[in-house]
């Protein structure tokens, strides 16, 4: 499955961390998983950890997919169409 945001994503787009910079930033290490933006390469926390940094970093700048930041995984997620794409 994909989506027409998948298809408008830029290309070469890295991570810039391997935590969650928000929660770092606020002290916090009590993430679950990463997730990282695929428009800017931002690391943000899951929606099971307490401060949902990578939905919020959404929220904030309409960047709409992101994909897992997690070893071994590779599935994606676009918030405007609400799935797996």
């Amino acid at each position: 499955m994909t989506c027409e945001h998948v298809q408008a994503l830029p290309t070469g787009v890295t991570a810039d961390a391997d935590v969650c910079q928000d929660c770092v930033a606020a002290g916090n290490r009590h993430w679950v998983h990463l997730r990282r933006c695929l428009t800017c390469g931002h690391v943000g926390c899951c929606d099971s950890s307490p401060l949902k940094h990578a939905t919020a970093h959404h929220k904030a700048t309409d960047h709409p997919v992101i994909q897992s930041h997690e070893p071994g995984e590779d599935w994606r997620w676009c918030y405007v169409d609400n799935r797996i794409v």
